[in-house]
């Protein structure tokens, strides 16, 4: 479906000339001939200022039907918390373990492991096959 075709035949359905168009919008009456004749796509900004002035929901500039469409079963989207490493599985009880055992380490403990753990990092982040 071509936009300025369906836009066309709303406005003609409606019986409103592209001047009542312009005067509703703001829009001058050349360009929404331009969109009308195809040489012209408006932004999504545009075809909300059009649909108020024909009076129509913006959803019915695409769709030719007396009801919105259905909505699509969309799958399930995941969290960035479920990305995480550590958040579920074999990587999330081997966190749980390295947690339980800092908390059994002194201050100076945890900060020389994690001095270790940085450098260890740093030095395998250039290898092949490292992930980063």
């Amino acid at each position: 479906m071509i936009i300025g075709d369906r836009l066309r035949a709303v406005r003609e359905e409606k019986k409103l000339s592209q001047g009542d168009i312009e005067k509703r919008t703001g829009l001058l009456r050349c360009y929404i001939s331009r969109v009308e004749n195809g040489h012209t796509v408006p932004a999504i900004e545009t075809l909300e200022k059009i649909a108020r002035a024909l009076e129509i929901p913006l959803y019915q500039l695409f769709y030719d039907g007396e009801k919105p469409p259905p909505l699509p079963t969309l799958p399930i989207r995941r969290t960035s918390a479920e990305f995480a490493w550590g958040s579920s599985g074999k990587d999330g009880r081997y966190l749980m373990k390295f947690r339980q055992q800092l908390s059994r380490m002194d201050e100076s403990d945890r900060r020389l492991l994690l001095f270790m753990a940085q450098k260890m990092s740093r030095n395998t982040a250039g290898r092949p096959g490292a992930k980063t």
